[in-house]
């Protein structure tokens, strides 16, 4: 009884994928154009559908560190061009005036994440004194 138990979910399975399957083949004979017709408004729907659950679907840690990885990817090569233009610049001996402004503005640098502690700095310590 156990045995029949746990193969009715397969044969019932099993029985609607064969329906399925004459009925498509059915629907097919029948009128082959209507059919593909059919089956391309079916794929465009769930087309739809996956791109707008993908869109609105709550993004996860994983996604944002992705996205934080490409934008400093494409900080680290746009650094990397600008200093390449730079080389081209001061290479030509000949550059208008809009190419020199573009030149300064390229060699200012993201500010570091660094902060300078405003201190004594221009004491100098005396070790003796310790």
């Amino acid at each position: 009884m156990a045995f029949l138990k746990n193969r009715a979910p397969v044969i019932i399975v099993g029985v609607l994928i064969v329906l399925a399957i004459l009925g498509l083949i059915g629907s097919f004979t029948a009128n082959p154009a209507d059919f593909i017709q059919k089956i391309a408004v079916i794929a465009l729907i769930g087309l739809v559908i996956y791109f707008l659950v993908r869109k609105f679907s709550n993004s996860s840690p994983q996604k944002k560190e992705q996205r934080a990885f490409l934008k400093a990817a494409k900080k680290s090569k746009k650094r990397l061009q600008q200093k390449s233009g730079d080389t081209t610049v001061k290479g030509s001996s000949l550059g208008t005036l809009s190419t020199l402004k573009k030149s300064n503005k390229t060699k200012k640098k993201s500010p570091a994440h660094l902060t300078v502690i405003d201190g004594k700095k221009s004491k100098k310590k005396n070790r003796a004194s310790f």
